[in-house]
């Protein structure tokens, strides 16, 4: 498990209302899931999710409950 950051919850807000920490980790299941599914994207972006938590462009509802999509133009 890897701490990532902590959010603005009153920006997710959007999603729930049921946030109940502002600190955001990732466990290393989700770690290798993202390794295996989307090859290079760990390593070409991790370094930037604090960042797009932090302060995301876009958070869309995703088709899970409770679980949202964030966006953030990296250049």
């Amino acid at each position: 498990m890897k701490f990532i950051g902590k959010i603005n919850r009153e920006i997710y807000k959007c999603i729930t209302d049921n946030i109940v920490t502002d600190e955001v980790i990732i466990t290393d299941e989700r770690v290798q899931h993202i390794k295996e599914r989307h090859p290079n994207d760990y390593e070409q972006y991790f370094k930037f999710m604090s960042d797009i938590l932090e302060s995301p462009d876009y958070i869309l509802e995703a088709n899970k409950p409770n679980t949202a999509f964030i966006l953030k133009l990296i250049t």
